[in-house]
């Protein structure tokens, strides 16, 4: 048989594909593979976590809101049409299209997509490094401590290279109001690589953040790579600038997923090409944080699912347009009372178009802008009676 006559024969049968994470990236690309696909695929999701957590909400916790909402993972999987084998990815033998398991699985694929996101590693000693998975046990001391007049100068800092930069933004943003709140007198500052606040969304979104930061009395250091070579003191390079300041928050360092049998590149993220299939293997694909795209947002890592379902499913014999990975992001700032929506279409890692507005122009309006999980958790939320 040919390799033209292997692969209409291929396609001529249910495809199986894999998808490895339980994330946004994963379960985005389980419900576009099942409006792209239909029938002409099954699909598997390997994934270790019992529950979806909406995960940007997770940084108001600290502060008293309600918990970020949680969804059992295998109500989801079973709406989309699934089937969920609770476990984790261990290693992976291409040429032979099986994945192995931590629980000693083997599982055989047509099509594979890599969801795993990234790793959270601590660059600095001397800080409190955020981890969004238990914010409020991390940070419940520090806001007790600023709201009783202990903690009156605080940074918030990032590393280089610099992970999705929102939440410290947030983060300041909430405890300076909670302290204004409790007429407490406090310095805070923010220290970031960035060009400019939040610079990624491009040249007008970055000056209304900018603004935001001014009117709450945040003092904002640009192209700042920080070092902290003892408690209370962050070394801002280039230049001689010195911190000193009572409690340093800082986010996580991210890398990759490095997984046996998977390429990688720095850091260990995974090499992936406009259509968000993987380098140097055939008919396997990779969405979200574990990949080499630089911008880690849950927007994005929805994009990157939709670029590889489509492909997939063009494997799969639906007769689809090519439609390569273009991104956009939108996103929503918390935390400086209403709510300030920022939307940047990308060119060359910075925003070729940039908004900052009181209300969303995109549809759902929520944090995280996926076309196919946005309107699946808004409907749940509408028959549960609430809101993500």
């Amino acid at each position: 048989m040919s390799e033209v006559e292997s692969e209409r024969a291929q396609s001529d049968r249910q495809q199986r594909v894999l998808i490895v994470g339980g994330g946004v990236a994963g379960l985005e690309a389980a419900l576009a593979l099942g409006d792209l696909a239909g029938n002409r695929i099954t699909t598997t999701l390997l994934a270790p976590n019992s529950e979806f957590v909406y995960r940007p909400m997770t940084v108001r916790e600290p502060f008293s809101y309600s918990r970020a909402k949680r969804y059992p993972l295998e109500e989801v999987v079973s709406d989309i049409g699934a089937e969920l084998v609770p476990d984790a990815l261990k290693s992976l033998d291409a040429p032979e299209r099986v994945v192995h398991t931590e629980g000693g699985h083997m599982l055989q694929y047509d099509t594979l997509v890599l969801a795993l996101g990234a790793t959270l590693n601590r660059r600095f000693e001397h800080v409190l490094t955020i981890d969004d998975r238990r914010l409020d046990e991390q940070l419940h001391g520090l806001i007790q401590d600023v709201e009783e007049g202990y903690a009156r100068r605080l940074a918030f800092i990032s590393p280089t290279p610099m992970p999705w930069p929102m939440p410290i933004y947030e983060l300041a943003l909430m405890t300076a109001r909670r302290a204004y709140d409790m007429g407490v007198d406090i310095s805070i500052t923010i220290a970031t690589p960035e060009e400019a606040p939040l610079a990624v969304f491009g040249t007008d979104a970055s000056t209304a953040v900018e603004r935001l930061l001014e009117e709450h009395g945040i003092l904002t250091i640009t192209s700042a790579h920080c070092e902290v070579p003892e408690p209370g003191r962050v070394a801002v390079h280039p230049g001689e600038r010195q911190l000193h300041v009572d409690r340093i928050v800082a986010l996580p360092q991210l890398l990759g997923p490095s997984v046996s049998g998977v390429p990688t590149v720095a850091d260990g993220f995974i090499p992936v090409d406009e259509h968000c299939m993987v380098r140097g293997l055939e008919h396997v694909y990779a969405a979200g944080d574990a990949t080499d795209f630089p911008i880690k947002l849950g927007g994005i890592a929805a994009q990157q699912a939709d670029a590889a379902a489509r492909a997939i499913a063009r494997l799969a014999g639906v007769p689809l347009e090519e439609r390569p990975f273009d991104p956009e992001i939108h996103a929503i700032l918390i935390g400086g009372g209403e709510p300030l929506y920022l939307s940047a279409r990308l060119t060359g890692g910075h925003g070729s178009t940039s908004q900052a507005t009181r209300t969303a122009i995109w549809s759902p309006p929520s944090m995280i802008a996926a076309h196919y999980l946005a309107p699946y958790l808004e409907e749940r939320e509408r028959a549960a009676g609430s809101a993500p």
